[in-house]
């Protein structure tokens, strides 16, 4: 009994000496990555929705559409495009 005694006796001083919780810097760690991860992700997500590019909606110039498109179109498409030299 008079060891459960001198642990919570031990435990007591020891809370007492480090003062309130947020003077305590594993509080600001578990507390603070958390609240710094949900900030950046929410001016992440405002970035992004003002920087937001337009949406194009044109008909495709007659030199990028297939003249009848068939099941293998963007296979051939895909194959001319890495046959090409790059143009500079």
């Amino acid at each position: 009994m008079n060891n459960v005694r001198a642990l919570k006796t031990a435990a007591q001083d020891n809370a007492d000496s480090q003062g309130p919780w947020w003077r305590v810097g594993m509080v600001w760690l578990v507390v603070g990555g958390p609240a710094v991860v949900v900030v950046a992700s929410l001016v992440t997500a405002v970035v992004a929705y003002r920087g937001a590019d337009e949406v194009l909606v044109e008909t495709p110039s007659a030199r990028h559409a297939p003249v009848s498109p068939t099941a293998n179109t963007p296979a051939i498409t895909a194959r001319n495009h890495a046959a090409t030299a790059a143009g500079r």
